[in-house]
């Protein structure tokens, strides 16, 4: 079955607030992992002592994925460094997503 994959690369200082918009707007749930790498923002290590990047992932319908986008542009584009991207994928267990 076919769902929405929503990535969202940004600054560690967010995790809480993205958590609760992700929840907030119907998804069933999310993985957070560590992330770095060099971008348009110089070179971001994991180093959270120095505010480290996060890669947050949520599996959902594609109209939950847009509606967090849509929340997360509005409120965090012009502040904070964020890399959004939507892609649709095939999952087993639809269900659960």
């Amino acid at each position: 079955m076919k769902r929405m994959l929503l990535t969202v690369i940004t600054e560690q200082a967010l995790e809480r607030p993205l958590i609760r918009c992700v929840l907030d707007t119907g998804a069933r749930g999310y993985t957070i992992t560590d992330a770095r790498g060099l971008g348009h923002r110089g070179l971001r290590t994991a180093d959270f002592e120095q505010g480290g990047n996060i890669r947050l992932e949520v599996i959902c319908e594609e109209d939950i994925a847009r509606k967090i986008a849509d929340a997360l542009h509005h409120r965090y584009f012009q502040d904070f460094a964020m890399v959004l991207f939507i892609q649709e994928v095939e999952v087993l267990r639809a269900h659960k997503f």
